[in-house]
């Protein structure tokens, strides 16, 4: 099972964007999940027949770059390989910090008996009564300039998958706003959320359905409780410096930003690898390569001038003049 958050925001003003909702509340229920999961696995005997992999990606506004890039060096072209035999499913966590709906988003309707299938019930099992759920589907379109979800990279390789996001329209205007801040974000659902998705991959993982389990059973409670102060201090720290993908290896911030999040990746799993990408030299030529070189013009600084209006000129002519009068008449008066 993959599970990933696109770690950068999606707005053009860089500078001034922090992606709070969209997507650090992804990236923050991402590293809950390390932490709850390590936990479990860290004894084999609880240890379920699926392995996890984490995956922490960039370039979404230039249509998934970082995810493009890495199925690239890790499939082959043929219909049958690693990723293709072994994934069960792709699970993307996009803008999951505030709302009462979730929804999920794929490319084709799971069928009945699959591995995708099962966790959308699952979903549906954990998932509170008073929230609306529901699942999206939407096709691929191979005609469109750009793709709306990250699990639609997976689906052009054949990799089933999908997106959980309280957004329901990917074209939405919350996925990019200089506004989406902390502010924005509602700690306690983006908890709720965070216990919706650990619960429903357990109840998966474990089978705990089949095995008669209860629906409202609860793993991940005393010392594997989430806690409100963890996702909190998860969300300052990714929120504290723009992560476009231009800036992340050029300010001291934005790449202490980067290790950090390496080391809290490393203190929980064993096996931990950066992967740097470039942009493809066969498409330099696009307006998406273009747009992706103009690094220095992304922070400017504007100067702005405070000057009089026309009417002081004139009312300060008109005293000087008054002034020069009284003085001309005061030395004519004196030699009269």
């Amino acid at each position: 099972i993959i599970l990933l958050p696109l770690l950068k925001q999606f707005t053009w003003l860089y500078w001034l964007a922090y992606g709070a909702d969209s997507n650090g509340s992804g990236v923050t229920v991402l590293l809950e999940l390390v932490r709850l999961f390590h936990h479990l696995y860290s004894d084999p005997r609880s240890q379920a027949p699926y392995h996890l992999l984490f995956s922490l990606t960039g370039g979404g506004k230039y249509n998934f770059l970082g995810t493009k890039r890495w199925l690239e060096e890790n499939m082959d072209h043929a219909e049958s390989s690693l990723l293709h035999d072994n994934v069960a499913f792709v699970l993307c966590l996009d803008s999951l910090g505030t709302g009462d709906e979730l929804f999920l988003h794929v490319s084709r309707p799971p069928k009945p008996g699959t591995p995708q299938y099962s966790f959308i019930q699952q979903l549906e099992q954990v998932r509170f009564p008073w929230m609306r759920f529901g699942t999206v589907h939407k096709k691929i379109n191979l005609q469109e300039a750009t793709l709306a979800w990250e699990h639609e990279r997976y689906g052009m390789k054949r990799i089933p998958g999908f997106t959980l996001s309280h957004i329901e329209n990917p074209k939405s205007e919350l996925r990019g706003s200089i506004l989406d801040t902390m502010a924005q974000v509602d700690i306690r659902k983006l908890k709720r959320n965070t216990v919706i998705v650990a619960e429903s991959l357990t109840r998966f993982m474990y089978n705990l359905s089949d095995k008669g389990s209860a629906k409202d059973m609860q793993v991940f409670k005393g010392s594997l409780d989430i806690q409100d102060s963890r996702l909190s201090a998860l969300m300052t720290m990714i929120t504290s410096v723009p992560r476009a993908v231009q800036l992340m290896d050029r300010e001291p911030e934005h790449t202490l930003l980067i290790s950090s999040l390496e080391q809290e990746l490393k203190h929980y799993l064993r096996q931990v690898h950066r992967h740097t990408f470039h942009p493809d030299r066969r498409y330099a030529h696009t307006d998406m390569a273009k747009i992706f070189h103009l690094i220095n013009s992304l922070k400017q600084d504007f100067k702005r001038l405070l000057v009089k209006p026309a009417t002081f000129d004139l009312f300060l002519g008109g005293c000087i003049a008054g002034y020069l009068g009284i003085v001309y008449y005061a030395i004519k008066v004196s030699h009269g």
